[in-house]
């Protein structure tokens, strides 16, 4: 006789607690917040090298280590809470890593109130993409970690597995990805992401400071506001530099754009220089406050049309180059 018994109809899956989605979401709030923070120190490893060293956490392991340690983290901890992972062995970490930084912003805050710190010095996790005071820092990051972090920890999961494979899997691609691009980034022409000076960039938006120490780059160079003009940041006393003040010399004697070289150097190495170089292009000071988010590497260059970037250049712009091998024998 056949059997009548019909196939098992599957087993329906009860919907997911409201509470799941709310923690879900602020899991993967913070996941976003971490990740662009990853994003915008990849992109400018030597940037955050400096950053790290000036924080002095480098007492243990060498900058570039903590660096890469740190991005790990980041990336890490980002891509698991984005993927839905919120068990305690990730919840931990990152609640750590919240207070972590918190507590960084909020010594730079402290600091810079009590005259310690350049209180125009930009300050927190996102690199040169974000300009922040050390006291907006504290409060941008309290607002955008703090309510995710405790969202995150509401409506967990507590099911097998503890560590879930796939996901764990793809998180730990995705760090080592992370790791290259910052390995790779300084070769990388990411200079227009990485920093805040690209094609469009108003000078006269440029800025550092608030209120009466509010600097711009057009104070530094008014004549940016009209006409057409190129501008090379550099160091004076780099090797790299001086080795071009022959072929800028050649270009500011010639018929183009007046040429301008930004620079951070103090008053005595600008005088050293003239005295050693004798420069025929004009040479104005910007603090480093300004300039630093402005570059990954110097020189670089940009050309200005009436008070807008209209091109960036890494190294010397190809003007003067040019003039330079129409000088060469």
């Amino acid at each position: 006789m056949e059997s009548t018994l019909s196939p098992a109809a599957p087993i329906a899956r009860s919907p997911r607690p409201i509470l799941w989605w709310v923690g879900t979401f602020g899991g993967a709030f913070l996941a976003c917040v971490l990740l662009f923070a990853v994003w915008a120190k990849a992109i400018d490893p030597p940037s955050f090298v400096d950053q790290i060293h000036t924080e002095g956490l480098d007492f243990l392991l060498p900058a570039r280590a903590v660096a890469l340690i740190a991005l790990a983290l980041e990336a890490g901890l980002g891509l698991l809470l984005l993927f839905g992972v919120r068990r305690k062995w990730v919840l931990i970490p990152a609640t750590l890593l919240v207070a972590f930084f918190l507590s960084l912003t909020g010594r730079a805050w402290w600091l810079a109130e009590h005259g310690q710190r350049n209180a125009a010095e930009s300050c927190g996790c996102f690199g040169n993409l974000v300009q922040r005071t050390p006291a907006q820092a504290f409060w941008q990051d309290l607002a955008l970690l703090v309510p995710a972090l405790l969202l995150a920890w509401v409506g967990r999961e507590r099911r097998p597995p503890l560590v879930p494979p796939k996901r764990t899997l793809i998180a730990v691609i995705g760090t080592l990805a992370v790791l290259f691009l910052a390995w790779k980034a300084p070769e990388l022409p990411l200079d227009n992401l990485a920093t805040r000076l690209r094609p469009g960039t108003e000078v006269s938006k440029t800025c550092v400071g608030e209120g009466a120490q509010r600097v711009c780059l057009d104070g530094m160079i008014p004549e940016l506001r009209q006409g057409e003009h190129l501008v090379v940041m550099a160091k004076l006393d780099d090797p790299a530099f001086t080795k071009a003040v022959d072929a800028l010399n050649a270009y500011a004697s010639g018929p183009g754009p007046a040429l301008w070289v930004l620079t951070s150097s103090t008053a005595d190495q600008q005088r050293a220089f003239f005295w050693q170089w004798g420069p025929r292009f004009q040479i104005r000071e910007a603090p480093p406050e300004l300039l630093r988010p402005l570059y990954r590497r110097l020189p670089r260059s940009f050309a200005v049309k009436d008070g807008r970037v209209t091109e960036t250049f890494q190294g010397l712009p190809p003007a003067v180059q040019a003039s330079a091998s129409k000088r060469a024998p």
